[in-house]
């Protein structure tokens, strides 16, 4: 049968089915952990490029976005009232107050026009924000998480020689979640002690009235009791109300999804565990002969876990035919052929 000839010989002319391209298998006279960090190498550069380009993009859009309610709010200086410093300065802080919701009510608008830019600087900025910061926030959180891998790695080569790549990357894959949860916490953590600090310091609050602004200001409930007066604290503040706004914000976001996580590890450890019923076989046997194999049993399981559904089953197995072009019921070489002839 044509499903049984070999590589060399199926085409008849001595060639092999397969691509001839040269393959970039691993030098083994090379130390294991040379070949180890080739292989976090491409995971490395891939991430990189692609993160850079999408933060890039982010980081000019939020800058447009700033920029221009900057300036709206800049020639409209005079219809805000309140606590001023300067009037740049005063401006970028009012646009980072709105777009972040935390309005503390040192500075409001006072005519028509001012507060009616207000009110679309700030639902245009709710609607920006959470697709801007929160991709923003993600490229700090996965960049410490591959710093992350990197020094488990480099702490795994220098211990008894044990553990690879490959593992360690498994690893990291596995507790995912709880690697960026772990990141957005002490990022979270420096950032309140650090504005806490600048508060006691620059604007001479005591440690509760600090803490207590630090907090209503990462909440973005803004009492307004407390707030940055000074044009030190304005500065520092545009940087760090976006800074600690959206760290809280993934860390709730990061804190539920592990929730969900382990609900579901939990399912799933269930559903490989329990014991099999005679439905059960019968629901796993696709093709009705009476014997469930590999495939049928993981298919099963798969469906029973919620990971696939029927419809995905029918479309990769329509896929499957189309490929199988000798209809033998497997695929080999030989089929590959046959596509690639008839195309």
């Amino acid at each position: 049968m044509a499903a049984h000839k070999n590589n060399d010989d199926a085409t008849g002319s001595g060639q092999p089915l397969l691509s001839s391209e040269p393959v970039d298998y691993p030098n083994l006279n090379e130390p294991m952990e040379q070949n180890d960090k080739k292989s976090l190498l491409p995971l490395e550069s891939a991430w990189t490029s692609q993160e850079e380009i999408r933060f890039r993009q982010v980081l000019l859009l939020l800058v447009g976005y700033l920029g221009v309610g900057a300036l709206c709010f800049f020639l409209i200086r005079h219809q805000i009232k309140g606590e001023k410093t300067n009037g740049v300065l005063d401006s970028i802080y009012f646009c980072i107050v709105t777009m972040t919701t935390v309005g503390y009510g040192d500075l409001v608008p006072h005519s028509t026009l001012a507060k009616l830019l207000a009110c679309v600087y700030v639902f245009s900025g709710m609607a920006l924000v959470g697709l801007i910061l929160g991709k923003a926030a993600d490229y700090l959180v996965e960049k410490q998480q591959l710093l992350l891998v990197k020094a488990m790695y480099n702490y795994e080569n220098a211990s008894a020689g044990s553990g690879s790549a490959a593992e360690v990357l498994k690893d990291v894959e596995t507790h995912k979640v709880k690697y960026k949860l772990a990141t957005a916490t002490f990022i979270l953590l420096m950032l309140i002690i650090a504005g806490i600090v600048f508060l006691s310091v620059v604007e001479d609050l005591k440690f509760v009235d600090a803490l207590y602004c630090v907090c209503s200001t990462i909440t973005t409930l803004g009492y307004g009791d407390m707030s940055f007066s000074t044009r030190g604290g304005r500065f520092f503040a545009v940087f760090w109300i976006l800074s600690g706004t959206i760290c809280l914000a993934q860390f709730f976001l990061y804190l539920t999804e592990l929730y969900t996580q382990s609900r579901q590890n939990s399912f799933v450890k269930w559903v490989l565990t329990r014991q099999l019923t005679f439905s059960d076989l019968e629901a796993a046997d696709l093709d009705h002969d009476k014997v469930v194999s590999v495939a049928e049993f993981v298919i099963y399981k798969l469906k029973e876990m919620g990971k696939i559904n029927e419809e995905d089953i029918s479309v990769l197995m329509e896929r499957f035919r189309t490929l199988d072009a000798d209809q033998s019921g497997n695929l080999t070489a030989a089929d590959i052929m046959l596509l690639q002839q008839s195309s």
